[in-house]
């Protein structure tokens, strides 16, 4: 019990902790904010669900005292907290990769629309109002941000000035950004919750060599479905296909990156070295192109010579 108290309290500390850095180090926060779904998942794997369910409650409390209420914010944190308790809740299942990301995702996707509903009902405002508004709160302390960091009066007035047409544009890839980064932190956290339960002899899944991965062949035609609706002079259409479109890359730079992974290991590259080119991919947009690039050809070119592999029993 003693154990188990102390484990409640440890979990609680952490979050707590990922959480004040990422709401008052904005910079190295907004990296830190990727792993507070991680405790979570951790000690609902370690201390079981009920247990488990306490770490995420009592934290979010500790959220709401410290933002001085209910926000959009809050809404956001409790989504990564409850993205945790679902992967941990998914890993017991032993389901594929393909599988725990998808039921993750939609399930904290379909909470999260749910709980911006309710919420925006209660402040009286329709849903768009109050996205365009979040939005442009954000992009002011964005801006306010580059300057502390000392970026040129120039650019800053160059940003500024295109606030409106930033604002416009994110409001109708909101869709894509949310699904793309959700897909991103389950993504990131499955790979470093790992190590981490199998060094305390918790269950991890035989996910297989996520170094081989590959998206499902039929997804092309998905981008080229999407690609094609951006064709369609009808501006809904645009909007579905873009929003579409940035989601299937996103599931292409997964395959990139198995793709870079793979020759990492095979080529045997040293780890301060993989460190470094994995901080490019993050930080270098071309880099990034490139990463998707070859993700997406790699269904022709096959870059990794990998070998069809005989049909599997799905879990």
């Amino acid at each position: 019990m003693e154990v188990g108290i102390r484990d409640i309290v440890s979990g609680i500390a952490i979050t707590s902790l990922i959480f004040a850095i990422s709401v008052y180090m904005p910079i190295i926060g907004f990296i830190c904010s990727l792993f507070i779904p991680l405790p979570t998942l951790f000690y609902r794997s370690k201390l079981g669900r009920r247990t488990g369910a306490i770490i995420p409650i009592i934290t979010i409390m500790v959220m709401i005292t410290v933002l001085g209420g209910i926000s959009i914010d809050i809404l956001f944190f409790v989504e990564l907290l409850l993205l945790g308790f679902v992967l941990s809740e998914l890993i017991e299942l032993d389901l594929s990769i393909e599988k725990t990301m998808l039921y993750a995702c939609g399930s904290v996707i379909f909470v999260g629309i749910a709980g911006l509903l309710f919420y925006s009902n209660l402040s009286d405002k329709g849903i768009y109002a109050f996205v365009a508004e979040y939005i442009s709160k954000n992009l002011k302390l964005t801006l306010e941000i580059y300057e502390n960091m000392g970026v040129s009066q120039n650019s800053i007035h160059m940003i500024s000035n295109s606030l409106e047409n930033i604002k416009y544009v994110l409001i109708r890839i909101i869709p894509a950004l949310v699904v793309a980064s959700t897909f991103f932190v389950s993504w990131t956290n499955l790979l470093v919750a790992k190590p981490i339960l199998k060094s305390r002899g918790l269950f991890y899944p035989s996910f297989g060599s996520l170094k081989t991965w590959k998206a499902p062949e039929f997804l092309i035609w998905v981008i080229i479905g999407c690609g094609l609706l951006l064709l369609v002079p009808e501006k809904t259409f645009k909007i579905i296909g873009l929003n579409g479109l940035l989601i299937m890359l996103t599931v292409y730079f997964f395959q990139g990156i198995a793709i870079v992974s793979f020759y990492f290991e095979k080529k045997r590259f040293p780890r301060m070295l993989k460190v470094f080119l994995y901080s490019l991919i993050a930080l270098q947009q071309a880099v990034l192109l490139v990463i998707i690039g070859l993700g997406l050809f790699d269904m022709w070119l096959n870059f990794r010579k990998l070998e069809p592999s005989p049909d599997k029993p799905e879990k």
